[in-house]
């Protein structure tokens, strides 16, 4: 292959694994723009998307098959009853801790990530499944590299869901009363905002986010298993503390720098795959280290 073949190789393969990672990393800021949670239960959010995706695709594919007629409603699905359980983890585990002291509430979603964890390591007996996809591998050659039509699928998928996210923070009523919350929650009880209801929305579309991002994993890969929510959950994070946590956009352009970094850099001379974590969290350290806010995060300053 010449230099130009993996260039787009790999470009290709960063670019589907930072979709992953921001679709993953936009629930993170987004619940930390809102009451400042760093919910580290949201990577096995993600990883139950997967196995949700999984059952309603087992039912569905009977009748509509397991291409992308199939798929598509089935992600839909997956993405609204996830979405759904984001507001009942929300409701019965963080809401009541909203006044609490940050360590409580941050231990209380270490706790919410193990119950997902275990409840679907003991559904599944820990074994991997297989993610009942007929799409093939049909694509566009170029020289020596093949780009499939499922990778061009899943990042324009990618692309629209952030598109629509963005338009939605930006454009409507909901979208900026979680930014007027973001800024100062008491002021906006006290002008008649429902508070809890915009908290419960932003739990719903985090959590919608990364119920796609599993289904389009299960897609790709062709296997779920109930582990596979840990590292993508660390690497969400890395991409949103990358960006800038907090900030919509800082998780998009995380999540891609991300992908794009562990892609290139395993192609570095005499450095393997198993060297991509390095990349990752090496990266992290010396964001943290120079410019702590992130790429597109800014200073707060906390009144006293």
């Amino acid at each position: 292959m010449t230099i130009l073949d993996i260039i787009i190789q790999q470009l290709t393969n960063g670019l589907i694994l930072g979709s992953f990672y921001s679709l993953v990393a936009l629930g993170y800021s987004m619940v930390y723009g809102i009451i400042k949670l760093l919910n580290f239960a949201h990577g096995d959010i993600y990883m139950v998307g997967a196995f949700v995706g999984f059952v309603i695709l087992s039912f569905v594919s009977t009748l509509l098959g397991d291409g992308w007629l199939g798929i598509l409603p089935s992600m839909i699905l997956a993405m609204t009853a996830v979405g759904f359980l984001g507001v009942l983890i929300q409701r019965i585990a963080y809401r009541p801790l909203l006044s609490a002291p940050r360590l409580s509430i941050l231990i209380v979603a270490v706790g919410v990530s193990l119950v997902l964890f275990n409840s679907v390591m003991v559904v599944t007996i820990g074994e991997y499944k297989a993610f009942p996809s007929g799409l093939g591998y049909e694509g566009i050659t170029m020289g020596h590299v093949h780009i499939t039509y499922t990778q061009m699928v899943m990042v324009g998928a990618t692309a629209v869901l952030m598109i629509a996210l963005h338009l939605f923070i930006a454009k409507t009523i909901y979208g900026k009363a979680m930014r007027a919350i973001s800024i100062d929650m008491d002021a906006c009880r006290l002008m008649g905002i429902d508070v809890n209801k915009i908290i419960a929305l932003t739990f719903f579309v985090g959590s919608s986010l990364a119920a796609a991002a599993g289904v389009m994993a299960g897609v790709y890969y062709g296997s779920i298993h109930f582990f596979m929510g840990f590292v993508i959950g660390l690497k969400a994070f890395t991409s949103a503390v990358i960006g800038g946590i907090g900030s919509i956009p800082g998780a998009m352009l995380g999540g891609l720098l991300l992908g794009l970094l562990e892609s290139f850099g395993t192609q570095l001379p005499w450095v393997g795959t198993e060297w991509k974590d390095v990349f990752a969290f090496g990266l992290l350290i010396l964001l943290l280290v120079f410019k702590p806010t992130g790429i597109l995060g800014r200073t707060e300053i906390e009144r006293m």
